[in-house]
């Protein structure tokens, strides 16, 4: 994308309803814009990074044996009366009628809907184990929203649904939620530590929050500094292994780590040493219940046994934030010049500046360049405006892009360009067919690049 094509309306000052990092850089870089409190439009850039964590959410539900679809925004009343939330919601719920003076409500969840569903088309054990999931906007009528798209009224969120005929059946379904979320959160750069937590309106008894460390985190939260040493890394976890999943949840959650509403300080120092005690703030980007037949048993969702008895399903319901993922990276990888993304949701892979826009061969080399990088299957974003150097990097430096090529006239006449790393500000001086390599290596694990031989055999000078 040439940038001189592209909507980005970057600020320069920054808007002074904005209270925290996420919320000042996404609007300085021209990702959302208000609409109304808590309810935002995302923008290009903002879009685009929505889009990445989407499909990262996608893929890893899928390859948990996950089955996506799609429910509406607005539901009947009557389904939440059934169940006995209806009333319980509180003023959070955005209750409507519609024309015919039917009660409605915009859906900050799904259990009651799913359930519905569920008991219409399934009636024997031999369907199961059956997990469906959507993403989708929720509302939730935030009596102060803030802080951005952290706590917004309107939101985009995962949220899946298992139902299995017995206890044990749905407790692998929430194992093997939990791996999954694992290995969600680490492809987006994260350390998203699974903490006891409370079930609130969902329900359940069984449940463990995910939480991000970061100062602005709106929950309060006490743990083992030995849990900040655990990664998921590329481990290939069969997910109908129950003994896998199993044993990887007891390995992240054997550490102490609870929510301030969970938080117990006799236990927390009778299990861990004083010299790993933490307490800090953690933003919650997602969570995992298991809740038994909380909603199948007032609902009638139920199917016949192996014995022929007919029994109701054990749920679960998982769920991830996936709007509210795009402010807690940012939250948690920033710096004063702007946004730092990592490689796995950045909107555009690699950021390309010509120094010296309208200079012949400056021009040249960029438009080559930039070929080049799309060859690659990576998407690059071309500073071509006629913009003095200092401003182009500041835009790029605030929208955050992991990479920055520069083009310049002193670095063609030696054959060389930039390659700039935006975490350690870090600069090489390569060829163009090293930097090429680089990138292609660098994105290899959270990109399907194409390979880069081609562009090795190729003369700098063919650009010129």
């Amino acid at each position: 994308m040439r940038l001189s094509r592209y909507f980005l309306p970057v600020l320069k000052e920054t808007p002074s309803e904005a209270q925290i990092a996420s919320h000042r850089l996404m609007l300085r870089a021209g990702m959302i814009k208000q609409a109304s409190a808590g309810i935002y439009s995302w923008l290009p850039l903002g879009y685009k990074v929505l889009r990445n964590i989407e499909r990262i959410v996608h893929e890893e539900q899928v390859r948990a044996g996950h089955i996506p679809m799609l429910m509406p925004t607005l539901q009947s009343a009557d389904l939440w009366r059934e169940s006995g939330r209806y009333e319980d919601y509180g003023a959070e719920m955005l209750r409507v009628t519609d024309r015919h003076e039917r009660d409605m409500l915009y859906g900050p969840t799904n259990e009651e809907l799913i359930t519905d569903i569920f008991r219409s088309h399934v009636g024997s054990y031999k369907d199961l184990p059956l997990t469906l999931y959507h993403v989708q906007w929720k509302f939730r009528d935030e009596v102060r929203p803030r802080f951005g798209v952290m706590r917004g009224r309107e939101f985009y969120m995962k949220d899946g649904y298992n139902f299995d005929l017995t206890e044990a059946a749905a407790k692998h379904a929430y194992n093997r939620h939990l791996v999954s979320y694992l290995r969600t959160y680490e492809r987006m750069g994260l350390q998203a530590i699974p903490m006891k937590a409370e079930g609130g309106p969902i329900g359940g008894d069984y449940t463990h929050e995910f939480l991000v460390l970061a100062d602005t985190g709106e929950s309060e939260v006490y743990y083992d500094s030995e849990i900040t040493d655990l990664r998921f890394g590329d481990r290939d976890i069969d997910y109908d292994d129950e003994n896998a999943c199993q044993a990887v949840l007891d390995e992240f959650t054997a550490r102490y780590a609870r929510t301030d509403d969970t938080h117990d300080e006799t236990v927390f120092h009778d299990r861990v040493p004083e010299a790993r005690r933490r307490r800090a703030r953690g933003i919650e980007v997602g969570q995992i219940f298991y809740f038994g037949t909380k909603y199948s048993e007032p609902m009638g969702a139920t199917v016949q046994g192996p014995d022929g008895k007919t029994v109701p399903v054990h749920m679960g319901s998982h769920g991830i934030g996936v709007s509210r993922l795009v402010g807690a990276i940012i939250e948690a990888s920033h710096d004063d010049k702007g946004i730092v993304w990592p490689e796995g949701v950045t909107p555009f892979h690699v950021g390309l500046v010509n120094l010296k826009q309208g200079d012949a061969e400056a021009d040249k080399a960029c438009d080559g360049l930039y070929r080049d990088i799309v060859e690659l299957g990576l998407e690059p974003l071309y500073d071509d405006r006629d913009e003095r150097a200092g401003g182009k990097f500041a835009t790029m430096d605030l929208v955050g892009l992991p990479w920055r090529i520069t083009v310049g006239p002193r670095g063609l006449r030696n054959g060389v360009i930039e390659l700039t790393c935006r975490r350690t500000g870090a600069t090489e001086e390569l060829s163009p067919e090293k930097a090429l390599a680089k990138l292609a290596a660098v994105y290899s694990p959270h990109h399907p690049v194409k390979r880069v031989e081609p562009m090795a055999k190729r003369s700098f000078h063919t650009w010129l």
